[in-house]
């Protein structure tokens, strides 16, 4: 058998379900007349049943798209050249019953048209149709506001397909708008994050909690919590795992950045916070739903020294959010990268119920996000991920994605006169590590330009050096000794001596040699005439320290 070309469906075949082939191929298939056939293409599968072409050509393949995976609704397969192992027939046995989740045009019809009346449509429209567990029917030939049936699932379970006839048990399991649905297919084709596993994790299960089970927490007389603040430096995917997750629990989202709140007329900030709320309540009405506010500190700062417009912003923030009801069916997340700036009447229980922390990755972490981000590189075999993951300290996700973009560039740029495969290499993520550096620790105190150094490189000091190796690389080195050993690493070390013999070059050497950032602070730096800046230069640094 040799391929078919996927040809527009004929007008006369709409809504019927056919797929039209040539007689040969129905054969070669060992197909009937009417036999279910799951034709795979790319980005998706559809479920018809098989029909010879009125003219008998063989060579081309026509299908009406109505029973077919999510990921088709909004592209529609055309002029493509399948194979026939695309081509696969399908048991369909008649099916006991389904789950179904009804999709219509819009929400008044929801709110003004009675349950049992959309059963009874619904029922009456599926009579006749095979269906494929997970798929999505079209309803649209039907002169109805209800546009889409999505089929949650189907009895008996161990099949994956059925034939949906009269005494077909037909079970709703919620109605939602087409734009609802549509987001929620958008928010589940996120980019992929890697070594966020337990920030995910703790962020999903308050997400599902009060959306999805609001009568469990009731049940245990205990409010529902009503606000997520995420907390991270920038660049670590806080805006990413909120997609991400709010995908997975099947959450539509209304995102709001800060600055775009603010306007420039009295009033007008306030008016269009209030417009975010409304929005977000009103799809809150058709389904789960997260209120997700990035940049966080521009919108709330704190009202000590600001001036009257802001602090009446944030009054209205927390007005509007202490106005959320039990019946919001919304949930709002907030991000930001200064918690310190947020006023604090906003991070208390009720408003902010849960503060997650999302800090700088680990080793473990690193080696993560450069395997997720290295799946579609061609990179070469030799490439060591845990050797690049402990030269990456202090590396954010933004900064590993933009090493691994700078090291493809170098790759391109390396090969662009030749004609052989081009394939990323370990030389090539060196020579972007010297261009690629920490955002979190540019432009910040104490922060230098460190130049590779060995410990050859210092003569004599012997005792000095391995003193040194023992209190900083080893504990690095060799973490499961020191837990077998029942050791804890050294929390400090201080070096002592006249000027000029060598403690910062021993410094940078044990820097170099671990793979860390260097940070050089004098006394000069964190002094400040104004009370409270030497303090707040230290925290500074000690934060920097913890990345």
């Amino acid at each position: 058998m040799g391929s078919v070309r996927l040809l527009s469906v004929d007008p006369s075949d709409r809504g019927s379900q056919r797929c039209r082939l040539g007689p040969g191929m129905m054969s070669a298939l060992g197909l009937r007349l009417g036999s279910p056939l799951l034709v795979s293409v790319p980005g998706g599968s559809c479920l018809c049943t098989a029909w010879p072409r009125p003219d008998l050509a063989e060579g081309f393949l026509q299908m009406d798209l109505k029973c077919f995976s999510p990921s088709l609704l909004s592209q529609v397969p055309s002029h493509l050249s399948l194979d026939p192992g695309q081509l696969t027939p399908v048991p369909c046995l008649k099916l006991k019953g389904v789950r179904i989740t009804v999709i219509v045009q819009s929400v008044d019809f929801r709110k003004r048209t009675p349950h049992r009346l959309v059963h009874e449509l619904v029922k009456d429209m599926l009579r006749g149709v095979c269906v494929h567990n997970g798929f999505v029917i079209n309803l649209e030939d039907f002169d109805t506001e209800i546009r889409y049936v999505v089929i949650e699932s189907i009895n008996p379970e161990s099949d994956s397909a059925g034939f949906i006839t009269s005494k077909t048990s037909v079970g709703i399991v919620g109605i939602q708008t087409i734009q609802h649905y549509r987001s929620q297919l958008q928010d589940r084709h996120t980019v992929q994050l890697g070594g966020l596993e337990e920030v995910s994790a703790s962020l999903r299960e308050m997400l599902k909690l009060p959306l999805l089970y609001p009568s469990t927490l009731s049940s245990l007389g205990v409010s529902c919590p009503r606000g997520v603040l995420l907390v991270g430096p920038p660049g670590v995917g806080k805006t990413l795992l909120v997609r991400q997750v709010v995908g997975e629990v099947g959450a539509s989202l209304v995102v709001v950045r800060g600055p775009e709140v603010v306007g420039s007329r009295p009033g007008e900030s306030e008016e269009t916070l209030r417009t975010v709320f409304e929005r977000a309540r009103s799809a809150a009405e058709e389904g789960p739903c997260v209120l997700f506010l990035d940049e966080l500190d521009s919108l709330c700062p704190r009202r000590t020294g600001s001036s009257a417009p802001e602090n009446r912003l944030v009054a209205q923030l927390l007005t509007l959010m202490d106005g959320v009801n039990r019946s919001d069916r919304f949930l709002t997340v907030g991000a930001t990268n200064r918690p310190d700036s947020l006023d604090p009447a906003l991070r208390r229980p009720g408003r902010f119920d849960r503060e997650i922390i999302i800090g700088a990755p680990t080793l473990q972490q690193r080696k993560a996000i450069l395997s997720v981000l290295c799946e579609r590189m061609p990179v070469c075999p030799g490439v060591n991920m845990t050797e690049l993951a402990q030269t990456t300290t202090g590396y954010v996700g933004a900064d590993l994605s933009a090493l691994c973009r700078e090291a493809a560039m170098h790759a391109l740029r390396e090969n662009s006169k030749g004609s052989g495969e081009q394939v990323v290499s370990m030389k090539h993520f060196h020579e972007a590590l010297k261009s690629v550096r920490p955002s979190c620790l540019r432009s910040s105190m104490g922060r230098t330009e460190l130049s590779p150094m060995a410990w050859e490189q210092i003569g004599g000091l012997d005792d000095v050096k391995l003193k040194l190796r023992q209190s900083i690389e080893w504990p690095m080195r060799y973490p499961e000794a020191f837990v077998r050993l029942g050791l804890c690493r050294p929390r400090g070390v201080l070096l002592y001596g006249p000027p000029g013999c060598a403690k910062t070059t021993l410094v940078k050497a044990a820097a170099s040699s671990s793979n860390c950032a260097f940070l050089s602070v004098s006394g000069a730096d964190l002094y400040s005439p104004y009370v409270g800046d030497s303090e707040k230069a230290l925290a500074q640094v000690q934060s920097l320290h913890s990345l």
